[in-house]
């Protein structure tokens, strides 16, 4: 077998339907489009959730719940996990810009620390928000919180 020789297999490819090229096509004067109608046109392109008619299912169901855009998001970290991260980074310090420098938040995100496990490493914590018993603990190990905004 040559270069020259090489087809693909029988019944592998198939020719283009030129539609719309007149009568000689084979294809009628409607050119398989039907008669008239939005779908016959030129430039016809269907709309995302378009039934035909019929009232889409995005506007059959009703709305459903609230979302708040004043919304505030944070970053959780538990007391358990940050005794981990000072072992394994060495932080003597739990501030944003740490954080970040390391990996473990994104720039722009806020950092709230919560009370469950326990931490003795005397740490210094500069973060968004703590809950009561997260800063009694914090307290209770010699560290300081500073709440930062």
């Amino acid at each position: 077998m040559k270069l020259h020789q090489l087809r693909p297999a029988k019944g592998a490819t198939h020719k283009e339907k030129r539609l719309g090229r007149g009568e000689a096509s084979g294809k009628g004067g409607t050119s398989t489009k039907g008669n008239k109608g939005q779908q016959s046109r030129t430039g016809y392109q269907r709309k995302l959730g378009h039934e035909g008619g019929q009232m889409p299912i995005q506007r059959r169901l009703p709305k459903r719940g609230f979302k708040n855009p004043h919304r505030v998001e944070y970053t959780v970290f538990n007391l358990g996990q940050i005794e981990q991260l000072a072992e394994k980074y060495g932080f003597k310090e739990i501030s944003i810009e740490e954080l970040y420098t390391n990996g473990l938040i994104k720039k722009t995100e806020l950092v709230k620390i919560l009370g469950n496990g326990e931490i003795k490493t005397k740490l210094t914590f500069k973060v968004n928000a703590a809950s009561e018993k997260a800063k009694a603990a914090i307290e209770a190990a010699g560290g300081t919180l500073e709440i930062v905004k």
